[in-house]
């Protein structure tokens, strides 16, 4: 194929029929390609996957992407320098191996020769330097900007590209791992080329409409001819959730992510069927905009935190697949769990007590939802509206479309529901999240000590010392952040019979680390 511009195809499967259907910084060293399917998989087929996410405002361009079938499309066609293997190692991709000054400020990483863009084009290290520039600098409106901030100069030398710090690092390799960050072909656009959909992983993009398909071919010359089993793959938007089960129940689709936990014991006495459940770190959140009032009070922000029943969401919305969150990002599994903070407990007394501490008798706040934020987003803003009452707050639920969710509401309305899948390390949740002035501080909080602590523990290379201010960060956000996070939810998802996954999945995205489409195959 002579261009890479995505073309449109003849295809069995359209959205039409469906919808009708109804570590420390040794822990960071290269450890190879990680783990390796449990049976030998075979080449060949068409896999067909619904997807619980998707909107017609999607683009390429990677500084936007934000949901889950953007992610799956990154991993798909897209390299990275590093990614993180099903056993949570860090592993070598476009870059082979990676070495640190002793203070972890400088990081040289060397490049996989071989490598080519689906055009035909090699990849090298100067490729390298323009995707991560993108990101970068102040004109700059990438997601991924923040994490990037601390690189002082990006050079080349050799094979390998350098990079130079304002400070220490422990973690930085995983930087890399980030889906946003993708080794791109040059262009005019900031130095890259991401309309055409040219990349070098193990698919090509051969049609692209935002909102409704995605459809891929492999790329035979892919560097790794250990993944990329299937021959073509269809990904379908299919964000109704009755729609997306229908058409895994009918076999319209080989796999389904985010399913119905109210249903899903159903799905799962199928016999055609396996419903896979994985505890990471996605956790679902309402966002209190910090510089919009009434949220620009931290006691009412403390109220609103003490007046959620965060186990009845956990019973009601999760059906149990999933824990209680105490209003931090960072997961039970990952290194710098704070185990040691008392739960903020539903309590409407004390809720009622922080009323009075902000000046008020009573709160109207008005909470925006749709299940395009989380599945059950719009019946757990119901919950929390009823067990707000008791503690003299009216919260009016305001159900919102779908569709443009995330361009028209997140960000936008001053309460929402979010949904956020969290980040391998401490520091990439807080620095996406949570430091001022981050594109995705989808609380506009700002909080003097936390901004410190966060470049602090970054540099810090003493896993006590970090751990004591990771400790630290986890507690003031909750008692001051503007993120209400009353509950981590599992991964749900579910295969047809024939799909083999390899019996092991990565617990950082939805659906294997949501590189699904270089793992599995068919049995």
């Amino acid at each position: 194929m002579s261009s890479h511009r995505p073309k449109t195809r003849p295809s069995g499967l359209s959205r039409r029929s469906v919808l009708a259907g109804g570590a420390a910084l040794s822990g960071l060293a290269a450890t190879g390609l990680g783990l390796k399917p449990a049976r030998a998989q075979s080449r060949g087929g068409n896999f067909r996957v619904a997807k619980g996410h998707g909107q017609t405002t999607d683009t390429l361009n990677p500084g936007t992407w934000e949901n889950g079938f953007t992610l799956a499309l990154a991993y798909g066609i897209h390299g990275y320098l590093t990614g993180f293997a099903r056993d949570g190692s860090i592993e070598p991709l476009v870059a082979e191996s990676w070495e640190a000054s002793p203070d972890a400020k400088v990081w040289r990483f060397k490049i996989r020769s071989g490598m080519t863009f689906h055009d035909g084009t090699p990849v090298t290290p100067d490729h390298v330097v323009t995707s991560i520039n993108f990101h970068r600098g102040e004109d700059s409106t990438s997601a991924a900007k923040p994490l990037l901030d601390s690189i002082t100069d990006i050079t080349v030398d050799g094979d390998t590209v350098v990079f130079s710090l304002d400070s220490g690092n422990a973690d930085f390799p995983a930087t890399f791992s980030d889906y946003h960050l993708t080794i791109m072909p040059k262009g005019d656009d900031r130095g890259i080329d991401w309309r055409s959909g040219n990349g070098c992983g193990p698919y090509r993009l051969v049609e692209f409409q935002p909102g409704v398909i995605a459809r891929f071919e492999r790329f035979a010359d892919d560097w790794d001819q250990n993944r990329g089993f299937f021959d073509t793959v269809e990904m379908l938007s299919v964000v109704d959730v009755n729609a997306r089960t229908t058409a895994l129940v009918s076999g319209d689709v080989d796999a389904a992510d985010k399913l119905d936990l109210k249903t899903v014991g159903m799905v799962a006495r199928n016999p055609n069927l396996s419903v896979h459940s994985v505890a990471g770190n996605q956790h679902y959140t309402f966002a209190m905009s910090c510089n919009k009032a009434p949220f620009t009070d931290v006691n009412v922000r403390r109220a609103l935190k003490h007046a959620i029943d965060r186990q009845e969401l956990v019973d009601k919305i999760l059906f149990g697949y999933g824990s209680v969150g105490n209003d931090h990002p960072i997961g039970r599994g990952q290194r710098f769990f704070n185990d040691e903070l008392p739960q903020t407990p539903y309590d409407p007394d004390k809720a009622k007590f922080y009323l009075k501490e902000a000046g008020l008798d009573s709160l109207s706040v008005e909470l925006s939802a749709a299940d395009a934020a989380f599945p059950g987003a719009v019946d757990a803003a119901v919950l929390f509206q009823n067990s707000a009452k008791p503690a003299g707050i009216d919260l009016k639920v305001n159900r919102v479309p779908n569709d443009g969710y995330w361009s028209d509401v997140w960000m936008k309305h001053p309460f929402s529901a979010v949904y956020w899948g969290g980040r391998p390390t401490e520091d990439a949740m807080f620095t996406t999240a949570y430091a001022a002035g981050a594109a995705w501080n989808d609380t506009f909080w700002d909080n003097a000590r936390f901004n410190e602590l966060l470049v602090a523990a970054r540099a810090e290379l003493d896993e006590d010392k970090r751990r004591a201010m990771y400790y630290e960060m986890q507690a003031i956000l909750n008692d001051d952040g503007g993120a209400i996070i009353p509950m981590f939810a599992n991964y749900v998802f579910a295969t047809r019979n024939g799909i083999e996954t390899g019996g092991e999945f990565s617990s950082h995205w939805d659906m294997d680390g949501e590189r699904w489409m270089e793992r599995w195959s068919f049995a």
